[in-house]
């Protein structure tokens, strides 16, 4: 069976119960995509899916998860749209930007970390901090290489008397941040629920023209003298490590009428200057969860020149 006639019996199978769709035509959908107008085939599967969401009047929650589901490692979790089973212990969770969103955070087991996400929609109990559960049902998202999972409303919650340990895959960095990328600063992100992907010209790679909402972050280049090392920092630590709160970083981008001011103090302030970061992994990522300015700085020009010979 091909690649893409697999992906196409098994959104015919999820849609079994809503609509009247056949693998045959799901494929036809996909091969147009994919060798028409070269979707990548993650994308161009997405896509039809999201188109057949609409024609039923359903919620992705909503899809059949299939059930026997197997109990996964969060570090195994290398595929998009799968329904599995985890034992993890919740880490971590962070203040939710939009109202759909009940709870985000991150599960932490033997094998690492890895974010959640819980619908107010779902209606499901809430997950308490130091605390290990047994979730049945919960699917998985990609978004640039980096996975995460999502409960819904068919996923099962329970509290374990064990304590899930937790392995450490966090990461400490030091050295001199040397460049801050395109993407930094005052951003908007998509407000589709359970969407957090930045806007490139007010457009969201998934759900197209929206109106976005305004976040910070940095991402960052920190060169430790052998290698460099991708950072990002969400709203609080961009805050923290700025000065610069997120009303302020608006009122800026308003007086100048452009929101590439914000990135542009934030770049004089910070590049050329040594750091230590520390935070998990995700993907190629370090998340920055502690940062700490460590001296005076560097020449940022020299420094950035061996970085982008690397």
């Amino acid at each position: 069976m091909t690649d893409l006639r697999t992906h196409a019996a098994e959104i015919a199978d999820q849609f079994s119960d809503h609509l009247d769709v056949s693998a045959d035509e799901v494929e036809e959908r996909l091969e147009s995509l994919v060798t028409e107008y070269r979707v990548p085939v993650d994308e161009a599967r997405r896509s039809v899916v999201n188109s057949y969401l609409d024609e039923a009047g359903i919620e992705r929650d909503e899809l059949a998860g299939g059930g026997g589901n197997e109990q996964t490692l969060l570090n195994d979790i290398d595929e998009d749209e799968m329904w599995v089973d985890v034992r993890a212990k919740v880490v971590e969770l962070w203040e939710p930007r939009s109202e759909s969103v009940a709870q985000v955070g991150l599960l932490g087991d033997d094998s690492g970390r890895m974010k959640f996400v819980s619908f107010t929609t779902s209606e499901l109990p809430e997950l308490e901090e130091g605390k290990s559960y047994a979730l049945g049902n919960v699917v998985t998202d990609e978004y640039q290489g980096n996975f995460s999972v999502k409960l819904n409303r068919t996923t099962s919650i329970t509290e374990l008397d064990e304590e899930i340990e937790v392995g450490d895959d966090s990461t400490s960095v030091e050295g001199a941040l040397v460049d801050i990328q395109s993407g930094s600063g005052l951003i908007k992100r998509c407000p589709e629920e359970g969407c957090t992907r930045v806007l490139q010209n007010g457009r969201c790679s998934e759900h197209g023209s929206v109106d976005g909402e305004f976040d910070l972050r940095i991402k960052a280049v920190v060169d430790d003298g052998d290698e460099v090392h991708e950072v990002i920092f969400n709203r609080e630590m961009t805050e923290e490590l700025t000065g610069i709160e997120l009303d302020e970083a608006k009122q800026m981008a308003m007086d100048a009428l452009d929101t590439t001011i914000v990135e542009e103090e934030m770049r004089g302030d910070l590049v050329g200057f040594y750091y230590r970061v520390t935070g998990p992994t995700l993907g190629r990522y370090v998340l920055a969860n502690e940062v700490e300015r460590l001296r005076e700085p560097a020449d940022a020009e020299e420094l950035l020149i061996k970085a982008r010979s690397m």
